[in-house]
């Protein structure tokens, strides 16, 4: 059983946040509210913040109404902005980089971005929503693989081995040392060395905490 959370779910579709709502209580997890679109997600928020309640996460659509566009990750935007405490994990249909790239540009602690299949995989979606929660990062590896092979700063990333890559790919979805261990069969001793190369290689400061493990993914979003 992970750590309870307490989460808001923002989805327009009755029968997609129904379906999110139980996979998360049948975990043990609390979700506090259920809305349709991204005005309502901020209200909601706000008025949880006046009564001192706030979430510890939210788990909101890229696409909601009244235009399906971008409502949901805009308020998205907005929250990380006026509650930084509170973790956002948005959940889309495809990998859209315009709403990834605004999504992860600030603050590297506490977002996420999943596609929608990955709801199926139970378990791996109720883990990125503790791990958001809790302050961590959990990006789609679909999502980390077309923002890397899209980068504005390839020149930044071509400093990396193939191996070193490989790594940074793995850190990007949000596994821990010992995990990248684990998927490359490799020693924690060797992950722990490629980790401290890419810093190195990216010119991550230790200086910049527990954050080097997203901002080494994240840098080329800055420019």
């Amino acid at each position: 059983m992970e750590d309870r959370v307490r989460v808001v779910i923002a989805e327009d579709s009755v029968l997609l946040r129904e379906g999110l709502t139980r996979l998360l209580t049948d975990r043990g997890h609390e979700v506090v509210a259920g809305v349709g679109d991204g005005d309502a997600l901020i209200k909601t928020i706000t008025e949880l913040h006046d009564q001192g309640e706030l979430p510890d996460v939210v788990v909101a659509d890229v696409r909601m109404p009244p235009t399906h566009t971008d409502e949901g990750v805009r308020a998205a935007v907005q929250l990380r902005r006026t509650h930084p405490g509170v973790g956002v994990l948005v959940l889309s249909q495809y990998v859209e980089e315009r709403y990834a790239t605004e999504l992860l540009a600030g603050s590297s602690r506490g977002v996420g971005y999943l596609l929608k299949d990955r709801v199926a995989e139970v378990r791996e979606f109720v883990d990125a929503v503790v791990r958001v929660a809790e302050g961590g990062t959990a990006l789609d590896p679909e999502v980390v693989a077309q923002l890397l092979g899209r980068s504005r700063k390839q020149d930044v990333l071509e400093r990396l081995t193939p191996r070193e890559r490989e790594v940074l790919g793995l850190m990007a979805e949000g596994r821990t040392n010992s995990a990248i261990a684990r998927q490359l069969v490799v020693s924690h001793g060797a992950v722990e060395k490629h980790v401290s190369n890419i810093f190195l290689k990216l010119g991550l400061s230790p200086s910049d905490g527990d954050h080097r493990r997203v901002l080494a993914v994240l840098t080329y979003l800055n420019s």
